[in-house]
C-alpha cells in the first residue's frame, strides 16, 4: 500500500515539475528561436526573455473588443490556452510516469490541438472582418491535411508499440527494442512538416511579415489586444514547445528518467531535455533562415506530401508485418 502511495506522490510531483518547466520554458523557447534567427542573419536580435516581458506588459492591459464581438471573442483565448496547456501536460519532458501518463494518448493530444485551432478560427470569424475570415478559411483547409498526417503517424506508433499511449510508446522506443525502421523515418518527416505548419513557421507562414495576402495564423488574431493578445501569444509558444517536446520524446527518448526515479535521474533528465530543446530550436532557426517562404497556395502541396509520407509509412508497416 505504501509503495502505491509513494508511486502516486512521485507521479504527482513529476507532473507538477513538468508543468512548471513547460510554463516557464515556452516563451523563452520562442525568444531563443527569434534570437538565433537574428544572429544567423547578422543582427543583434531581441533578448530571449523578451517574449516574457511582452506577455507581462500585455497582461496588464484590458482587451478592446469590437462592438459586434460576441462571447466567442472573450472565451476563445482561454479555451485555446487551456487546450494547449492540457496537451502540453500529457507530453513528458524530463521523466516518464507522470500522474497524467495513463491519459497521454496521441489521439487525445491531436484532439486538444484541434480544439485550440477551432477556437482560433471561431475568434477570427466572430467579428466578421475579411482578414479574420480569410485566415480561418486557410487554417481549416490546412488542418484537413495536417490532422490526418498526425493520425497516420499515431497509427504507425500504435502498430509498432501496440498502443497509442505516448508514455508507453516512449518507453518502448527508449529500450531500443524496435530498432530502425523505414516507417519511423516517414513518420518523423511527416510530423516535422505538420509541426512546421501547426506553429506558423516558415515556409508555411510568417506572422512577422504582416502581409495580408499571406497571413494565416496572424490574420485570425488581428482584432485581439491586451490580455487576450497575451493569451494568444502564450498559446502559440505553448504549441511550439509542445511539438518540439513531442518530437524529442518520441525520436530522441534518451536521457528521460524512468517512472518512479529519484531526484538525481530527474536532474539528469532535465539537463538532457534542455539540451535537446536547444538543439531543436537551433535546427528550426537554421531551417527558417535557409529556406524561402512558399506561396500560400503551395502549402496544401507541402502538407499533402506529409500526408503521403505518413500513408506510405503505414502501408510499408502493414506489408512488413504481413510478410513476417
Amino acid at each position: 500500500m505504501s509503495g502505491g502511495v509513494t508511486s502516486i506522490l512521485t507521479g504527482l510531483l513529476t507532473q507538477l515539475l513538468h508543468l512548471t518547466l513547460i510554463l516557464a520554458l515556452a516563451p523563452v523557447l520562442t525568444g531563443c528561436v527569434r534570437w538565433l534567427k537574428a544572429r544567423l542573419m547578422g543582427r543583434r536580435g531581441p533578448h530571449p526573455m523578451q517574449p516574457w516581458r511582452d506577455l507581462l506588459k500585455l497582461l496588464k492591459k484590458r482587451p478592446v473588443l469590437a462592438e459586434n464581438a460576441s462571447a466567442i471573442s472573450r472565451a476563445a483565448p482561454y479555451v485555446a490556452v487551456g487546450a494547449a496547456l492540457l496537451a502540453a501536460a500529457l507530453v513528458p519532458s524530463f521523466a516518464r510516469g507522470m500522474v497524467f501518463a495513463p491519459f497521454a494518448d496521441l489521439l487525445l493530444i491531436a484532439g486538444l490541438l484541434a480544439l485550440g485551432r477551432f477556437a482560433m478560427a471561431l475568434a477570427g470569424m466572430d467579428v466578421g472582418t475579411s482578414f479574420g475570415g480569410l485566415g480561418a478559411t486557410r487554417e481549416m483547409a490546412f488542418a484537413a491535411l495536417a490532422e490526418p498526417a498526425l493520425v497516420l503517424a499515431a497509427l504507425i506508433f500504435a502498430i509498432l508499440a501496440g498502443t497509442t499511449n505516448l508514455d508507453v510508446i516512449i518507453g518502448i522506443f527508449q529500450e531500443g527494442a524496435l530498432g530502425l525502421r523505414v516507417s519511423l523515418g516517414f513518420a518523423a518527416v511527416a510530423l516535422l512538416a505538420v509541426a512546421v505548419a501547426e506553429n506558423a513557421r516558415i515556409p508555411v507562414d510568417n506572422p512577422a511579415t504582416h502581409l495580408e495576402l499571406t497571413m494565416v495564423h496572424e490574420a485570425m488574431i488581428l482584432e485581439a489586444s491586451g490580455r487576450h493578445l497575451a493569451l494568444w501569444e502564450f498559446q502559440a509558444s505553448l504549441r511550439l514547445t509542445l511539438w518540439l517536446a513531442l518530437l524529442a520524446a518520441v525520436f530522441l527518448p534518451f536521457g528521460m528518467a524512468a517512472p518512479g526515479a529519484g531526484p538525481i535521474a530527474w536532474i539528469i533528465g532535465l539537463l538532457v531535455f534542455i539540451a535537446k530543446m536547444a538543439a531543436l530550436a537551433l535546427a528550426l532557426a537554421v531551417f527558417e533562415s535557409a529556406i524561402a517562404k512558399m506561396r500560400v497556395f503551395r502549402v496544401p502541396e507541402f502538407l499533402g506530401a506529409a500526408l503521403l509520407l505518413g500513408l506510405l509509412g503505414a502501408v510499408f508497416l502493414f506489408v512488413s508485418t504481413g510478410l513476417s
